[in-house]
């Protein structure tokens, strides 16, 4: 059913940002706490900068899913399809979406 599969793109989307916001928030403190790191001698009352001293990275091409990821993906359609959700032409329209072909 198209339902199924939009809902579980969708899921995997949420998660995938998730996941990217939970790793620049981490990265942000991290910077934070070394910039802190000199501000903690003794009798230094200044608040530190509002702005962490270091250079942002680009941001990383999209990595290319590994091989395991799809395998997975393919054995849930697999299931999809033996229990009747999935007809024939909509397992070969998602398998080719997977594979990328």
């Amino acid at each position: 059913m198209p339902g199924l599969l939009r809902g579980v793109a969708r899921t995997a989307i949420v998660a995938g940002t998730a996941t990217a916001v939970s790793n620049r928030v981490s990265r942000r403190q991290q910077g934070r706490w070394a910039a802190q790191q000199g501000y903690e001698a003794p009798g230094y009352e200044e608040a530190p900068p509002a702005q962490p001293a270091y250079r942002a990275e680009p941001p990383a091409p999209p990595a290319a899913p590994d091989m395991t990821s799809k395998i997975e993906q393919l054995k849930q359609l697999g299931d999809l399809k033996e229990q009747g959700v999935l007809t024939q032409a909509e397992f070969e329209e998602q398998k080719r979406v997977i594979l990328g072909s």
